[in-house]
């Protein structure tokens, strides 16, 4: 008994949860917008968890869903063969799937009148855009991943959506003071939409990075991913240029958006960046693509760190 609590246990964790992978690229969004709102001196710790607390259940019942899709809708494609058996030997049940996708909802949606009544109306927007993206991603006739264009939903997601709205719950009250059916402008700045651009490149390279390890099964499930519609090399070079993006675009914060040198901060992480381009430019073989993703997350986290801190301090 205590064997089978052991594996059901890892089953959830490092096949469900996936802590390595979901934790720090919904971590990353919440530190540049954190980093903004010190920044224009409206941090305000609270609201800032209790949004990014409900962003990370949101992103892991869109995990969760995912692979509940996979296993009711393609039961017969060995993606994850791991979970397959574990279904077909009663560790996992499909039940417990499903209870657990709409615990996330459920427990995401209980943030909701807490953040209403210190951000207003504006919350419910954030909300429900995130909660279609996450279950949109593989959910029916028109997935994303079926429309082929989860490649830029993430690069929004993660880069403009969770940026900001991890901002606007901190800056709002400041602004409206409370409960408001309106969009404060105030609290919405051009800076809230763009910083988190790096991050939703570096995020989408995770997809990327899945996406040309899975493309075999993919294509089994019909969904239109970079490597299925264009091939390997396609994805490669998108790869690169999300990259390059990622690295150059802190040269703009600071020369036309006037933050001070330590917006340059993430370039630390360069080495790190190159190491892992390389790799997925020239290595096809599963066992060496799966280690990049969680490290291509942690990377998520690094520059976001550094990117936090940047745009916090004033020059």
């Amino acid at each position: 008994m205590r064997q089978c609590t052991l594996v059901r246990r890892n089953i959830w964790i490092d096949l469900l949860l996936y802590p390595t992978h979901t934790l720090p690229t919904a971590a990353a969004p919440a530190l540049v917008g954190v980093g903004l709102a010190i920044h224009n001196g409206v941090f305000a710790a609270v609201p800032a968890t209790v949004a990014f607390a409900a962003s990370w259940l949101v992103h892991i019942g869109g995990v969760f869903t995912d692979n509940y899709q996979l296993l009711t809708t393609n039961p017969d494609v060995q993606e994850h063969p791991e979970l397959t058996a574990a279904v077909n030997d009663g560790t996992l049940r499909l039940s417990s799937l499903w209870w657990a996708i709409a615990g996330c909802f459920l427990l995401a949606a209980l943030a909701g009148p807490y953040l209403l009544s210190v951000a207003g109306v504006a919350v419910l927007v954030f909300g429900l855009i995130g909660v279609l993206a996450s279950l949109g991603y593989s959910v029916g006739r028109f997935s994303l991943t079926r429309l082929g264009i989860a490649d830029p939903t993430f690069f929004v997601m993660f880069g403009v959506v969770a940026v900001a709205g991890i901002y606007y719950v901190q800056a709002a009250p400041a602004f409206a003071g409370g409960f408001d059916w309106r969009i404060v402008p105030q609290a919405l700045p051009l800076t809230a939409v763009v910083l988190g651009l790096p991050i939703g490149a570096i995020v989408t390279n995770v997809l990327l990075i899945d996406d040309i390890r899975d493309r075999e099964f993919d294509a089994l499930k019909g969904w239109q991913t970079g490597p299925v519609r264009f091939g390997v090399h396609w994805t490669r070079a998108e790869f690169a240029g999300l990259m390059v993006l990622a690295y150059v675009l802190p040269l703009w914060f600071w020369l036309g958006l006037h933050f001070s040198p330590w917006i340059l901060l993430p370039v630390l992480t360069l080495p790190i960046a190159v190491g892992i381009t390389r790799t997925i430019c020239t290595q096809l073989n599963f066992d060496q693509l799966f280690p990049m993703t969680p490290k291509t997350s942690a990377l998520a986290l690094q520059y976001a760190l550094l990117l936090g801190v940047g745009i916090a301090v004033h020059g």
